[in-house]
């Protein structure tokens, strides 16, 4: 589902994808940590880099890549990441869950948002 509407937050922390009578929001930090960029997912799930100290970045720019996705471009420099509309869908519906591992996660290696 394309969304009828991308909307970066004046503060740039977060982004709102409008659906009509719904609204997906997601954070820059959640973005950016579940990034789907082969720099963060590495080339095969046992690859999988976690991400840490991102707490503060922002997201500069968005651009649209054909119709089916989006690039941002976020503070930190990263910006090789194509977020597929269904990615975005998947990540908010699965956004609880998700963040509850990525915070384990950082437990487990010593790691924080900072």
């Amino acid at each position: 589902m394309i969304p009828e509407n991308i909307i970066l937050s004046k503060n740039k922390k977060e982004l709102t994808l409008a659906y009509g009578a719904s609204n997906s929001i997601l954070s820059a930090e959640f973005l950016r940590v579940n990034s789907p960029s082969a720099e963060a997912k590495g080339h095969s799930s046992d690859q999988k880099k976690i991400v840490s100290g991102k707490k503060s970045v922002s997201i500069n720019s968005i651009e649209i890549i054909g119709n089916y996705a989006i690039r941002l471009i976020f503070d930190d420099g990263h910006s090789t990441g194509i977020y597929t509309w269904q990615y975005l869908q998947d990540l908010f519906k699965e956004k609880d869950e998700i963040w509850k591992e990525y915070i384990s996660e950082l437990r487990r290696k010593g790691l924080n948002r900072g």
